[in-house]
C-alpha cells in the first residue's frame, strides 16, 4: 500500500483593510459645564517662615539690625555672597566665608545646605 503525501493545507490570504469610515460630522457641544462656585485653596502659609526674627550681632553684620523672617535673612545672605564673589568658583554650593561670615558660620567654607542650619542659631 502506497502512502499518500497530504498537501500542506493553505493559509488564507489576508484580508484586506476595509476602507476608513466616512467620518460623522462632530457632535454640537453641549453647553459648557458650571465650574464650581468655589476656586481651588491655596496652599496655606507656614506662619513659622514669615515670623520676624531678631538676627544675633554677628549676623546683623551681614543682613541688618532689623527683626526679619527665616526667609528674607538667607535671601539677604545671597545677596551679600554673589555681592562679594563668596561662591567657590570650583563649586558654586560651597560659600567661601569672609571675616563677617566666619563669624557666623564658624568654619572658612560651607555647603549652602549646611548655611540654613547654622543661620538658625543666630535668630532669636
Amino acid at each position: 500500500m502506497a502512502t499518500a503525501k497530504k498537501a500542506p493545507a493553505k493559509t488564507a490570504a489576508p484580508a484586506k483593510k476595509a476602507a476608513p469610515a466616512a467620518k460623522a460630522a462632530p457632535a454640537t457641544k453641549a453647553a459648557p459645564a458650571k465650574k464650581a462656585a468655589a476656586a481651588p485653596a491655596k496652599r496655606a502659609v507656614n506662619a513659622a517662615f514669615m515670623k520676624a526674627l531678631t538676627p544675633s550681632a554677628a549676623l546683623a553684620a551681614v543682613v541688618g539690625a532689623a527683626p526679619l523672617p527665616r526667609t528674607e535673612v538667607v535671601k539677604q545672605l545671597w545677596v551679600y555672597i554673589k555681592k562679594h564673589k563668596l561662591q567657590n568658583e570650583a563649586n558654586k554650593r560651597n560659600i567661601k566665608s569672609d571675616a563677617k561670615l566666619k563669624a557666623v558660620f564658624g568654619k572658612d567654607e560651607v555647603t549652602m545646605f549646611e548655611m540654613a542650619g547654622l543661620i538658625g542659631k543666630h535668630l532669636k
